[in-house]
Formats: structure tokens, sequence, C-alpha cells
């Protein structure tokens, strides 16, 4: 009968841009238990495979070491990352300079990775960033914490933002994204402590109520966190939190947007410092919490930064300049 609409479960008729996956290799490693809800992630590879592209899913699992997912990653062309931030983290940093380009699917509840890299949300549009095949390549960071290495792509933060993650962490299944907000208004009056770090081979000192070491620097809506970070310069920018509260911190981060938007020159520097280096060790009088890319340690012995330039591919459908703040 004319005029019905198939079925949801139907494949996708390819458009002419996923045609360019005909034969494409694509290595899929999802996490089952990130986000709320439905990503779209069954639709997304319904439309690759619809493409020509060959779709290899693997599942990750608490007992296996994201290296050994991607161990003959040489033979495949793309690579998908499913999850939330620390998913794509971790899966970038056992891809470093693997020269394959990788897609932060955005199953998680953040998903700031992806926010920065300016991806649609549905995964139509996921798709056909993956058959463009556009990609900019940025710099990951590496975090030693005792004798453990990781991986982070946006941030490694200590103190107040961490805590923050902390505690969003009971309330994410329930609300969701809204769980860093409530969870941000419990750290209105956070602990000071003073910070002590090692920047380039430099010792600085500062009282405050936090670090952040940032690679990629944009929050929620791709407002910039503060300005002149950039995922491509081969350095970090080192941010030291001195105001005394978070919400001290709102007119830095509406000084960001203007200087972004070539309005204003910053005019609430006092409640914030920020530095450049290419490793950082940190440790504070106080034990703090410690997070990267959303993976929490709850308390933490020092830990040290460093830059990996150039260290993956991400798939984008925009320029590395626009991904600046």
């Amino acid at each position: 009968m004319t005029g019905q609409t198939p079925p949801p479960s139907a494949a996708p008729t390819p458009s002419s841009d996923l045609t360019r996956l005909n034969g494409k290799r694509v290595l899929v490693i999802f996490n089952p238990k990130s986000g709320q809800g439905d990503s779209g992630l069954p639709d997304f590879l319904s439309a690759l495979r619809a493409g020509g592209a060959q779709v290899t899913e693997r599942e990750l699992r608490p007992e296996t070491k994201m290296a050994e997912y991607v161990a003959d990653l040489a033979e495949f062309d793309l690579l998908v990352g499913a999850g939330g931030d620390g998913t794509v983290s971790s899966l970038a940093y056992a891809a470093r300079y693997r020269d394959v380009p990788l897609l932060a699917y955005p199953a998680g509840t953040a998903n700031l990775i992806a926010q920065n890299l300016d991806l649609p949300r549905d995964p139509a549009g996921l798709a056909e960033v993956v058959a463009g095949g556009h990609a900019v390549r940025v710099d990951l960071g590496e975090i030693e914490v005792g004798e453990e290495k990781s991986g982070f792509a946006m941030l490694a933060g200590a103190g107040a933002d961490a805590a923050m993650i902390r505690d969003s962490e009971d309330l994410k299944e329930r609300f969701g994204a809204m769980a860093y907000v409530m969870s941000a208004m419990k750290q209105l009056n956070p602990k000071k402590t003073t910070f002590h770090l090692t920047i380039d081979g430099e010792r600085r000192d500062f009282e405050g109520i936090g670090v952040m070491v940032a690679n990629f620097g944009m929050a929620n809506y791709r407002l910039p966190i503060t300005s002149d970070i950039s995922p491509s310069d081969g350095k970090f920018t080192v941010v030291l939190l001195k105001a005394g509260n978070i919400l001290r911190l709102v007119p830095n981060l509406i000084d960001s947007v203007l200087v972004k938007l070539n309005l204003s020159d910053p005019v609430f520097s006092g409640n914030l410092e920020t530095l450049e280096a290419k490793a950082v060790t940190v440790d504070a009088d106080d034990p703090f919490p410690l997070q990267y890319d959303g993976e929490l340690h709850v308390e933490t012995t020092p830990f040290t930064a460093r830059i990996l330039p150039g260290a993956i591919q991400f798939l984008t459908p925009i320029r590395k300049g626009e991904l600046d703040t």
C-alpha cells in the first residue's frame, strides 16, 4: 500500500553523503552504562551500515582494559567511542598516536567533549559527520596518580570542581545533567586550602578553592571556561581558582564570553589566574578530590599532568580554530 510510513526498525536509505562510507571499516566501542536513556546508538549504527560501512561493535566490560579493545585498531579506518566523557577520553588515550579518527559519540550525561567539538546530538547528524570524514588533530593530557597513568581530553581538576563531580554521582541517574547544577549549589562556600604547584619545573603556591588543568576550554552550551584555551597548541591552560566561592566565578564566565565575542577586555580577573604549562604537578596542604573528564578520585595523593601534543584526531564538523576559546 502506498503512503505508509516504514516501521522504525527499517534501515534508513543512504544519502549521497553516507555512501562515502562504502567499504569503510568502523570500530565502535560503547559503554552500556553511560547516560540516561536512549542515545540513539542503534539508529546511528543502522545509518552507517546503510551507507556501506563494515561495522564492528565491542561492548565495554569492567574487567577488560581499554587498550585491549583497540589492539587491532590498525585494521580499521574509523573509531567511534559511545559513552560519557570518561569513556571517550579513556578511548582516545588508548588510541593515541594511532592516526585513526575518533568520533566522540554523545551517550553520557554531560558530553562536554562532544559539545566542544560542536557535534550534533541526533544519530543521523552524527552519521553524516562520520561520512564527511573531517577531523582535527588535538592534544591530550596524561595524568599520573601514584604509579597509575590515565588520559584526559577535556580537563583535570582538583578542589571545588572535583567536589561538584563527586556530589553529583548519586544524583545523575535521577536528574541527568541537572545533577551538576544541584551539586554546584552545594559548593557555594567550598573549603580553601594552600595549593603547591610545580609548573614546567617552577614552584608556585597559592591559596584558593581549586586548580583546573584544561585542554579543551568550553563548558555546557559551548560557553568558555576562560579565554585563550586551545586544544591544539601543545600546552595546558592551568586555572588557579582564587575566589572564595563558586558564585564569585560567574563574572569570569561573563568575561570569557565577552572576550570571545571581542566585546570587552577581562574585568573580573582577580577571581582566577591562568598560566600555561606542558607539565604541572599539583599538591595541597589538605586532602582534596581529583577528577579528570568526570572520572573521580575522592581523596588522592599529588598528581602530575603532562601534555601529549597532537595525540588524537577527533571527527567534527567545525574547523580547528573554532575549538579555541
